[in-house]
């Protein structure tokens, strides 16, 4: 014997009713364990994403710890507002799929890791122009979207800024710039050949 069909305005008692045939059971119930999965894997994958853009994470390989060290002696990481900015605000664009790229991307360099390319001081050094270039073509290529997400320069206070600088922040919609075209070596130092 089949069930009837739901009639207008009554489908969700008939959907949620037991079903005549025991097996039928499982599709209420799966469709709900389905759910609960996918939002249990969902905020998993997320909360991996965001533990993998902290400072923690980042310098738990040790080659990071030079440019973890020249972080620590900029304005990024000590300033007289008390703002910090950690090693994904700058490294991970903060849009969900260019981030999600960035990270997949930083799987790939994960391999340079277990080489050993940047495992000393000397290999480090011999690698930065390279590296910087690479970080600086990505912030050129996004409009320094990582920078624009804490600093704003709408709310600019440019009377307090040095005239150059002013006019600079000013001029950002129309001249085409961007943030890392004047503030190379904000974080880090620069590379020699730069």
């Amino acid at each position: 014997m089949t069930s009837p069909e739901p009639t207008h305005g009554r489908f969700w008692p008939w959907f949620w009713r037991r079903p005549q045939r025991w097996f039928l059971l499982g599709v209420p119930v799966g469709g709900l364990i389905a759910f609960l999965v996918g939002i249990g894997f969902t905020g998993s994958f997320v909360a991996g994403l965001k533990y993998a853009e902290t400072d923690k994470f980042c310098t738990s390989c040790h080659e990071m710890s030079t440019p973890f060290q020249e972080y620590t002696h900029s304005v990024h990481y000590k300033n007289e507002f008390g703002i910090q900015a950690s090693c994904g605000n700058c490294h991970v664009p903060p849009a969900f799929f260019p981030g999600l790229l960035r990270h997949i991307q930083a799987y790939a360099e994960v391999w340079g890791h277990m080489r050993g390319e940047l495992d000393t001081p000397a290999k480090y050094e011999s690698h930065r122009l390279q590296l910087a270039q690479k970080i600086w073509k990505e912030l050129t290529a996004n409009d320094s979207a990582e920078c624009r997400s804490c600093h704003t320069p709408d709310a600019m206070a440019f009377a307090k800024q040095p005239p150059m600088a002013a006019s600079a922040h000013q001029s950002m919609a129309t001249s085409g710039m961007t943030c890392i075209d004047c503030h190379t070596g904000v974080a880090h130092s620069l590379p020699q050949g730069s």
